[in-house]
């Protein structure tokens, strides 16, 4: 088990988002983040007290976890020096990146020697199999994006817990590396080999009691030319229920991608449909959860009216405003 709580290492992430893994466990389990480690030309800040490693060992701090979620999951030559001295410290290093700390020899090399454990969360830690299709009981739901990084692990966990809220029986299954630090167990589905991808996901949501939900953590986006793949393995091997579509009102771009625009959330909605149908022939569109983050509390409402009536869903915020309408369509679903 990865002890906490944490210290959150952001490094020198070039902006907010680069520092979603932080984010995440810092806005779902506070208690477990003491403070932030930010080196020179770090453009996020989770506000959270800026410590060096002695202050946060100091504070209680046990692991420093890599916050940071590059393109392409590398660790930079220019977080070394911070890594092998907190190894020294007496941390422990926790990371959702695909370059594995394992795979760092002067890292392994200075834990052994310390006593330290280095824990790689995005390493498939059982053997998937193959997606057979077959109907499961229980109900799952499944977050689908116009991009990457718009809220839709932030929408399930908003939609898990208000269903828990409410005495609901429900399950938020973690897709990713932030989620599986937040909870502390799940799929790291990115790293799952492509063909046993689908399976993972059926595996990771199993027969259930029939009034139960699994809220499954979506992933990339259908019209993400990097990370669609997943998104689509996510939508076979989950066999949702029910789709929330997800989305971010002020990106001009998809994420990393500046050739490409944004999809409209009709075009999302009409291509995930069609695909889960393919699984779960009653699957059906229940909400839109629209990360409002960059905009004021006006703005926000305008904006959430204007969807709202534009596609005949409840829109909601459910990070800011609460997820009650979500769950109420979920309710409704038979």
């Amino acid at each position: 088990m990865i002890k906490t709580p944490y210290l959150l290492f952001l490094g020198d992430a070039p902006d907010q988002l680069a520092a979603k893994v932080a984010q995440g466990i810092k806005d779902w389990r506070p208690e477990n983040a003491v403070a932030q480690f930010r080196m020179a030309g770090c453009n996020a800040d989770l506000g959270l007290a800026d410590m060096t490693l002695d202050q946060a060992k100091a504070a209680g701090a046990k692991t420093l976890v890599i916050g940071v979620a590059n393109r392409g999951g590398v660790i930079s030559a220019a977080w070394k020096e911070v890594l092998v001295a907190a190894l020294d410290a007496g941390f422990d290093i926790a990371s959702g990146l695909h370059n594995l700390l394992r795979d760092e020899p002067d890292l392994v090399a200075v834990a052994n020697a310390q006593g330290r454990r280095l824990f790689d969360v995005r390493v498939p830690t059982e053997e998937y199999p193959i997606a057979n299709g077959v109907p499961r009981t229980g109900k799952r739901m499944l977050a689908v994006g116009t991009d990457c990084s718009v809220g839709k692990m932030y929408t399930a966990l908003a939609v898990d817990a208000e269903m828990r809220a409410r005495g609901m029986k429900s399950t938020f299954r973690a897709t990713g590396q932030t989620g599986i630090l937040i909870t502390g167990g799940g799929v790291p589905l990115d790293a799952v080999i492509a063909d046993f991808m689908a399976g993972s996901i059926e595996h990771l949501s199993p027969d259930n009691d029939p009034d139960h939900w699994d809220i499954i953590e979506g992933q990339g986006s259908l019209f993400h030319v990097s990370y669609s793949g997943v998104t689509l393995a996510l939508i076979h091997g989950g066999q949702p229920d029910a789709l929330v579509l997800c989305h971010e009102p002020t990106r001009d771009h998809m994420r990393g991608l500046p050739g490409y625009q944004l999809p409209s959330m009709a075009a999302v909605r009409d291509l995930a449909l069609s695909l889960a149908k393919v699984a779960n022939p009653a699957c059906q569109v229940v909400g839109i959860s629209v990360n409002t983050q960059h905009l004021s509390e006006a703005e926000a409402k305008t904006y959430l009216a204007t969807v709202e009536a534009e596609l005949g869903l409840p829109a909601v915020d459910p990070f800011r405003h609460g997820a009650e309408r979500l769950v109420d369509a979920l309710a409704a679903v038979g």
